[in-house]
C-alpha cells in the first residue's frame, strides 16, 4: 500500500476507531534461547495461574465461579467418559473423511478439562480419568494420515501437553512407565508431524508451533523449543501486518511468496493492509481466531518458562484483536476490506491475549475487552481452545 493510501477519510477513521484506548507500552526482546530448566507444570497454565483459578472458583468469585460451572457441566468432564484411541487417524480436508479426527482432539480436550477438574477440587477420580484417556492413546496411536493429518496432530498435540503437564507434576498417581510411554508418543507420533510447520494458511502454522512449544516443554528438549520459538518469530511478522513492515506484508521464512501478486493471493486477494489485517481476516474469522489463539498460547507459555515472547509481538496482536473484534461487534465493513463482506465468528480465543496484554502489559484494549467480557465465560472450540476465561481471565500470575 502507498503512502497515499493512508490518508483516505476511511482508513483515517477505522484508525482511531482501533486505536482508541491503545497505549503504547515499550516493548523487550526476549532471550534467544530456551531456559536452562523448563518450569512444570509450563503448558499454557502454571501452579501461580491454578492456584488463583481454585481459590477464586473456590470463593465463588465471578467470572471465575461460572466459568467453573461451565466446564463442569461439559461433556468433556464426564467421567463416564470412554476413550476412542485409534492406531491411525485420518483426517482428510475439513475432517471428510473423519477416522478418529473428532474423536482424538475431544479425548484430549477431556483429558484436559478433566486435569482442571483435578486441580480445582482435588478429586482424584479426574486425575484418574484423564490418566485413563492419555493411557488409552499412548498405548494405540501410531500415525495421522490424509490431507488434514499435521493440522488434526497440531490440534491435539496442543491440548495433550497442557493436560499431561498438570497431571504429571500435581498429582502422584501416574505411573512413571506410562509417563513415559505418553512422552514417547508425543516423540515419535505428534512432533514429526509438526516440528517443520507448514507454508498453508498461517492458522496451520501457528497451531503447529503451538503443539511443539507444548511437547519441548513436556519433554524437557531445548533443541525443540527452541525450533519453536525460532519457527514463531518468523510466522507471526508474516501473520499480522503493521504499517511499519511497508507496502506489503511480510513473508515467512521459505514460503516462496516473492511478488506483490503472489503476496495478495495468499491473504486473500486484499490488496489494503491495515495495521491488525491478518493472512486469514478475509477467509473468515474462524480461522483467524485459530492463529490469533496459537500466537497468545506460544506467548503465554513462553512467558511461563522465563522467556517472555509477549513483548515482541504485542504491537500485532494487540491490533490483530482489535480489528477483528471491531467487526465481530458489529461496526460496519468498509468497501476496501475484503471486498465490504465479512465472515465471522471468531470464537472463544481473545481471553489469554486480552489478559496478557490488556492487565500484564498495561494497554488499553476497548474493542477487544467488550468482545472478550460479552463473550464469558468462554467455553470450548472443540478443536484446542478451552475454558480460557477460567483460566486466564484477570488472571496476573
Amino acid at each position: 500500500m502507498n503512502r497515499r493510501t493512508w490518508r483516505l477519510p476511511a482508513l483515517t477513521g477505522l484508525l482511531a476507531l482501533l486505536t482508541s484506548g491503545l497505549t503504547a507500552v515499550p516493548t523487550a526482546q526476549a532471550a534467544l534461547t530456551a531456559p536452562t530448566a523448563f518450569t512444570h507444570p509450563g503448558v499454557l497454565v502454571s501452579r501461580a495461574q491454578l492456584d488463583l483459578v481454585r481459590a477464586k472458583v473456590q470463593a465463588g468469585a465471578q467470572p471465575w465461579k461460572a466459568a467453573y460451572d461451565q466446564m463442569h457441566a461439559s461433556k468433556y468432564a464426564s467421567l463416564s467418559r470412554t476413550p476412542k484411541p485409534r492406531a491411525v487417524v485420518e483426517c482428510g480436508s475439513y475432517s471428510n473423511p473423519n477416522y478418529g479426527c473428532t474423536d482424538e482432539r475431544e479425548d484430549a480436550l477431556a483429558a484436559y478439562t478433566l486435569a482442571l477438574e483435578w486441580y480445582v477440587t482435588r478429586d482424584s477420580r479426574y486425575a484418574a480419568k484423564a490418566i485413563q484417556i492419555m493411557d488409552a492413546w499412548s498405548a494405540t496411536i501410531t500415525d495421522h494420515t490424509n490431507s488434514n493429518g499435521p493440522l488434526q496432530t497440531a490440534w491435539s498435540a496442543s491440548s495433550w501437553p497442557r493436560a499431561a503437564e498438570i497431571i504429571r507434576y500435581t498429582y502422584t498417581g501416574w505411573p512413571s512407565d506410562k509417563v513415559n510411554r505418553f512422552g514417547t508418543m508425543l516423540r515419535n507420533v505428534y512432533l514429526p508431524k509438526v516440528v517443520n510447520g507448514s507454508n498453508s494458511n498461517g492458522n496451520w502454522e501457528l497451531s503447529m508451533t503451538e503443539a511443539t512449544i507444548g511437547i519441548a516443554v513436556f519433554l524437557d528438549d531445548r533443541t525443540v523449543y527452541d525450533k519453536a520459538v525460532t519457527k514463531f518469530r518468523g510466522r507471526v511478522p508474516a501473520y499480522i501486518y503493521l504499517a511499519s513492515d511497508g507496502a506489503l506484508p511480510r513473508t515467512a521464512p521459505g514460503s516462496g511468496l516473492d511478488t506483490r501478486a503472489e503476496i495478495v493471493n495468499y491473504w486473500q486477494g486484499q490488496s489494503t493492509f491495515v495495521d491488525g489485517l491478518t493472512q486469514e481476516t478475509c477467509r473468515d474469522f474462524t480461522h483467524t481466531g485459530y492463529g490469533l489463539s496459537a500466537i497468545s498460547h506460544v506467548a503465554e507459555t513462553s512467558r511461563i518458562q522465563g522467556q517472555d515472547l509477549y513483548p515482541e509481538v504485542a504491537d500485532r496482536l494487540r491490533h490483530a484483536l482489535g480489528l477483528q473484534a471491531t467487526y465481530e461487534l458489529g461496526a460496519a465493513v468498509p468497501s476496501w476490506l475484503c471486498g465490504g463482506a465479512l465472515h465471522k465468528g471468531l470464537g472463544p480465543v481473545t481471553e489469554v491475549g486480552f489478559n496478557a496484554l490488556h492487565h500484564r502489559l498495561g494497554y488499553g484494549m476497548d474493542n477487544t475487552q467488550r468482545l472478550t467480557e460479552q463473550q464469558r465465560p468462554a467455553g470450548a472450540n472443540n478443536l484446542f481452545t478451552a475454558w480460557e476465561t477460567l483460566t486466564h481471565a484477570d488472571n496476573p500470575n
